[in-house]
């Protein structure tokens, strides 16, 4: 692997200047709440791992019941075996790894549950870099599903595509999306999907490129679906239902997400490691929505679709 690849410091000042970002545009949709900074480091006494973040939680906002982003640099000198699995060319190797990560956990049922991540690796030994790669995306997971907000969503992935394969990027990143975000035990997607992607290396310049397409992308994607549907009427039914469904990701996040078992593997923080998981959720043996009702509607959104190329019904 060449070493001729700028200093990881590069990706670190754009993620750090993301996180900032995103949480004004947050706050200003908000408008109440403001996010509360936890700075944290590792022990290298004590931890296998060192480094350290800025964890930042909004709570009980006018829009946001929990909003958390968090900043992670964080360097070891043995990998975790979720991330060191197949790689024959990380043995014996130490690592450092940047990122930003969100999920934010609205109020109201009708605005979507959103998560997105965006993350730099390396690995070196002897003082070369023997592997790097970038990863990320962003995936929707609303409750009472609108076509013109999956639509959006889409067109604006697609659209942040446009400039690294287009089409065929797009399609690339939403099928892997559509697959990783996947309850295998329920049959079912996580939510509408989004792009998801990982190990993206080869050319530097490029492969960063489309990292901040997707980090920049983000908000465009986001908050005009938050604007349209802040403000909709609901009661303690679509309330309960919202509940519900956030169950259903609480066991994604617990039984499938590699970033969680990544960041508890390694000996990453534990309270920001589980940031994602919402303030309220519950379980209801055996729930079955009334058919023909909205809450029976979502079924058909929680699977892979073509959305921008079938008429949405």
């Amino acid at each position: 692997m060449s070493t001729g690849i700028p200093p990881i410091d590069c990706v670190r000042d754009y993620l750090t200047g993301l996180q900032d970002r995103i949480c004004a545009a947050i706050e200003g949709t908000d408008g109440s709440a403001r996010f509360l900074e936890d700075a944290w480091t590792k022990d290298p006494a004590s931890s296998p791992i060192r480094g350290g973040g800025r964890t930042r939680v909004l709570r009980d906002g006018t829009v946001f019941e929990q909003a958390g982003i968090g900043f992670s640099d964080v360097a070891g000198d043995r990998l975790p075996p979720s991330a060191s699995a197949g790689r024959p060319e990380l043995a014996g190797a130490s690592w450092r790894a940047v990122g930003v990560s969100l999920v934010f956990h609205p109020r109201n049922p009708f605005v979507p549950t959103t998560h997105a991540n965006v993350r730099h690796f390396r690995a070196e030994r002897d003082g070369e870099t023997v592997a790097w790669w970038f990863g990320g995306g962003f995936d929707l997971t609303p409750f009472y599903p609108f076509d013109e907000d999956v639509l959006h969503w889409h067109r604006s992935a697609r659209a942040l595509c446009e400039p690294f394969g287009g089409q065929a990027r797009y399609d690339a990143h939403k099928q892997w999306c559509d697959e990783y975000f996947f309850l295998k035990h329920r049959d079912e997607t996580r939510g509408v999907g989004g792009l998801f992607f990982d190990d993206l290396h080869g050319d530097f310049d490029d492969s960063f490129g489309y990292l901040r397409a997707v980090g920049d992308g983000f908000l465009d994607a986001y908050l005009p679906i938050v604007e349209r549907r802040k403000h909709t009427p609901y009661g303690e039914r679509e309330r309960q239902f919202q509940l519900y469904r956030r169950g259903r990701y609480v066991e994604f996040n617990l039984v499938f997400d590699r970033g969680t078992l990544f960041g508890l593997q390694s000996g990453g923080r534990t309270e920001s490691i589980l940031m994602s998981l919402p303030p309220l959720v519950r379980w209801e043996y055996g729930y079955q929505p009334e058919p023909g009702s909205a809450e029976a509607r979502l079924a058909d959104y929680l699977r892979p679709r073509d959305w921008l190329g079938e008429a949405l019904r």
